[in-house]
């Protein structure tokens, strides 16, 4: 390209903490390229491309190298996020057109599309339009999702400070229930429709002097309610608090999901779920005679950027590099990927694939990595998460509480 371009990102799907920091890196290689004129963000995701919503990163929110740190630490998206599909081109073939008019009318042709599963799905599904009609745009994916589920990569920036979060809050609650000398159960529901990366991170909360979560749950495996009643009982002859942690997509052997209530589903399809936990908790309430209580831990394991992984937010910022290196080397129908060269010490190396391989696939636990009895995991799936929870990030704080870069652009 002889003539300087504009790029364009967006992000999408869930929020996690450390995707600020993959826009950080698009921002930071963009800065430094000598074909790159101006950076804009879609706000909300392709939704904010279909209706022209588009900001100017640099002149108009002054997103530079000064600043850049404070993106990478501030959680969520600071472009705001959606949850939008796509149709088939060939049934309707309407917001390619507008999308791909207003990447002319912007002189865009390089966009980066931050995002899980479905994310990819709208890169395969722009870039193949785009190479079908012949339009000059690059369009790379960039991978997030606390969930841990995409194909192609070794684990997903999110994942890691997630990880953290989930087994830091165990350890804590664990200590809340061991001052009492009555028998209790605890049940801890984590996030996780049909992986149970999530909820296998609850394991790393395991010390020298404690041993919980004392069970663990993931939909990889069919769940049993007369086994886990079983399980529960054997664990109060043993000690006196039981610290349970379980993924809120656990199904019976029949395959249909255990959770007490189904919301609906969602744009793409997936089972909205809410009250595992809950369930259960009633389950050992009417089966056991002991006290029972259960903690959802929801949306707040996904943006807890006060204990985020320095790891995390470090390989997301390289995977932003990457992307846009990748588009300015002339890729297309891509997604950045990373690959684990060892555990100890751990290193990794950046690449990229085709974004068609990605696309609406699902990676699940194997099952190799959850033990024969189905409630709980194996070291090996302690030793692949454990590097992945590991440096802390200094925050600058203000009036006590964590100083992180405005959206107050999002504010409708």
């Amino acid at each position: 390209m002889s003539l300087k371009i504009n790029c364009l990102i967006a992000q999408s799907g869930g929020p996690t903490t450390a995707i600020n920091s993959s826009l950080a890196g698009v921002i930071h290689q963009a800065l430094q390229s000598t074909n790159v004129d101006k950076i804009y963000g879609s706000l909300n995701g392709i939704q904010g491309v279909l209706k022209d919503d588009l900001i100017d990163l640099t002149e108009t929110f002054h997103i530079d190298s000064n600043n850049l740190s404070t993106l990478i630490n501030t959680p969520s998206m600071f472009l705001g996020s959606c949850r939008y599909k796509l149709s088939d081109p060939l049934v309707d073939d309407s917001d390619y057109r507008t999308i791909f008019q207003l990447f002319s009318n912007y002189n865009i042709k390089y966009f980066f599309y931050i995002g899980g599963n479905d994310s990819m799905d709208t890169v395969n599904k722009l870039s193949s339009f785009a190479l079908k009609h012949n339009i000059d745009v690059r369009v790379i994916g960039i991978p997030k999702t606390i969930d841990n589920d995409l194909t192609c990569i070794d684990h997903t920036p999110g994942f890691g400070s997630a990880a953290k979060y989930i087994a830091s809050s165990i350890l804590e609650i664990s200590h809340d229930a061991y001052i009492y000398d009555t028998k209790s159960v605890s049940i801890v529901e984590i996030m996780g429709r049909n992986a149970g990366w999530l909820t296998a991170a609850s394991a790393l909360a395991r010390t020298g002097y404690s041993d919980a979560p004392h069970l663990i749950y993931l939909p990889e495996h069919p769940f049993s309610t007369a086994s886990f009643v079983n399980d529960v009982r054997e664990q109060l002859q043993k000690r006196n608090h039981v610290i349970i942690a379980v993924s809120e997509g656990i199904k019976d052997p029949a395959g249909k999901y255990i959770s007490a209530n189904s919301t609906g589903t969602d744009q793409f399809g997936h089972v909205m779920l809410s009250g595992t936990g809950k369930y259960l908790e009633n389950l050992i309430k009417n089966t056991i005679n002991c006290k029972v209580r259960s903690i959802e831990l929801n949306v707040l394991q996904r943006c807890a950027s006060h204990i985020s992984s320095r790891t995390d937010l470090d390989e997301a910022y390289e995977l932003g590099k990457k992307a846009f290196n990748l588009a300015d080397q002339g890729e297309t129908a891509k997604m950045a990927t990373l690959t684990r060269t060892s555990n100890i010490p751990y290193t990794v190396t950046y690449g990229s694939t085709n974004v068609s391989n990605v696309a609406n696939v699902e990676k699940c636990v194997p099952r190799e990595w959850i033990t024969v009895s189905g409630n709980d995991v194996t070291k090996e799936l302690v030793d692949y998460i454990y590097p992945l929870i590991q440096g802390e990030v200094p925050l600058t704080y203000h009036n006590g509480i964590p100083a992180y870069l405005s959206v107050d652009h999002l504010f409708r």
